[in-house]
């Protein structure tokens, strides 16, 4: 009895033959590795057309539209004032010279402190991080809540958030301070946290209710039927498939706080200014001479932190966009 490949039987055995001819020839002229790979990243282009090459003059463009600001204000911080003044602001410094990025950090004056900014950097911290996962709990809760549990109104709440995420917040300046005085809370840590989460909760819920309406109903159903309560299916199976989502909240929260000002300028009080109401006031308070440098390195320093929150998680924000976050 010989060994022969099996051929396919029944009234379709022609077609199958063919089809499991041309599968069986695909398998054994590509990996499944290099196929999982071609699939995934899509075929190359084989030429270029006009459309193509305007496409990259475009983004070559916009990227050095871009880049340009930031080029010139790394040169200049790394400069002399002599070299600044005599030089143009595209020349390439004569020697790297760090004493500008050291006085900007532990030594320029912010008013009548010389201090450096280091102070106001200390501040952003410890105004930062509570204040996002604050307002990223009350979000995701929120969220929760509009998209599995429908109480009654929840439409109507869920209006009213996002009409206060459209309004421009300055509107609220005075009404707050007014009520943050009547407590007491007026120019404290506790209160520029407050402030933050207050107004970073219509955006985090919107997100989050988007993202949880695209999850499948039927795994809050089956949790309801074993006995799962709010926070029980909340914490053990909503929370879990969220890591996306989270960390595109966790990006913005970080970069809205941290770049704030007008806030933390009203409402967080003279020991406890963020680093961008410290860099106002180092450029603000030079006397004689403007130290170019100085000015361009303490803004480098003030924008590190959301630079680098970009360049280490960038690709788990595209994920976390593409999972649902402006769906809806």
């Amino acid at each position: 009895m010989s060994v022969g490949t099996a051929s396919p039987r029944g009234p379709h055995r022609e077609s199958a033959a063919l089809a499991f001819r041309g599968t069986a020839g695909s398998n054994d002229s590509v990996p499944a590795r290099q196929r999982g790979k071609s699939a995934e990243r899509g075929r190359r282009p084989r030429q270029l057309t006009a459309g193509r090459i305007g496409l990259y003059c475009f983004v070559a463009v916009a990227a050095v539209f871009f880049l340009l600001p930031a080029v010139v204000m790394v040169l200049t911080s790394l400069k002399t004032m002599p070299e600044i003044r005599s030089g143009s602001i595209f020349a390439l410094p004569a020697s790297l010279d760090l004493a500008a990025w050291a006085k900007a950090w532990s030594s320029a004056c912010t008013g009548l402190d010389c201090e450096g900014i280091r102070v106001g950097f200390w501040n952003s911290v410890i105004i930062t991080a509570p204040s996002t996962v604050f307002s990223i709990a009350a979000g995701a809760l929120l969220g929760y809540a509009l998209s599995f549990w429908r109480v009654k109104g929840a439409d109507i709440l869920f209006a009213v958030l996002l009409l206060g995420a459209f309004l421009p917040y300055q509107i609220f300046l005075y009404p707050m301070v007014r009520a943050f005085s009547m407590v007491g809370l007026y120019n404290t840590l506790l209160c520029i946290i407050i402030v933050h989460v207050v107004f970073g909760l219509p955006i985090m819920t919107l997100i989050f209710r988007n993202f949880y309406a695209g999850l499948p109903v039927e795994l809050f159903n089956a949790a309801r039927v074993d006995g799962g309560g709010f926070f029980r299916i909340f914490w053990n199976v909503m929370l879990p498939m969220s890591t996306p989502i989270l960390i595109v909240a966790a990006i913005l929260q970080i970069t809205n706080i941290w770049n704030d000002f007008i806030l933390g300028l009203v409402f967080a009080g003279r020991e406890n200014l963020p680093m961008t109401v410290q860099l106002n006031n180092v450029v603000n308070s030079t006397y004689g001479e403007r130290e170019y440098n100085l000015n361009m390195a303490a803004t480098i320093l003030t924008a590190a932190v959301p630079l680098l929150v970009y360049f280490v998680s960038g690709r788990w924000f595209v994920r976390g966009i593409a999972a649902g976050a402006v769906k809806g």
